[in-house]
């Protein structure tokens, strides 16, 4: 199995730097959700809809690894069926320090885009997350080609 390294300065979090991760998580949740809702009532074909997801999802970060959640392989599948999402993603380790809000943000962040009418995100582990799910782009941002 392949893992990303990981220099001096993104060192595995301390408890204190793992709550403080988790609370940051929360936090910007409480902030997405707090935002004003976009139009959920309009009609989008679910082909689209599915772009627009995973453009959402791009804008989503991983607190650790400055990469976006889709580009880095976290996302295993996005399915989208009149108007409702359903998506399964993974984290980088069984015991990310985010693993217990990450998965809500990311569901919140989804329900934002415009014509989607729910969404569930699962936390899935299996396959096990490995550096070959990363994609091109994040293969060069993180110096690894």
């Amino acid at each position: 199995m392949k893992h990303v390294n990981i220099d001096s300065d993104h060192q595995a979090p301390t408890d204190k730097q793992t709550i403080s991760l988790d609370e940051d998580m929360l936090k910007k949740t409480k902030e997405l959700e707090a935002a004003p809702a976009p139009d959920q009532d309009i009609e989008v074909d679910d082909s689209t809809l599915t772009a627009d997801v995973i453009d959402a999802l791009r804008e989503i970060y991983d607190p650790e690894i400055a990469v976006n959640i889709y580009d880095l392989g976290l996302i295993y599948r996005v399915e989208i069926e009149q108007g409702k999402a359903e998506v399964d993603m993974t984290l980088t380790t069984p015991g990310c320090p985010v693993a217990h809000s990450f998965p809500g943000m990311v569901e919140v962040s989804i329900k934002r885009v415009p014509g989607i009418k729910s969404a569930k995100v699962n936390l899935v582990w299996d396959p096990p997350w490995t550096q070959d799910q990363l994609s091109e782009e994040a293969r060069l941002q993180l110096g690894l080609i």
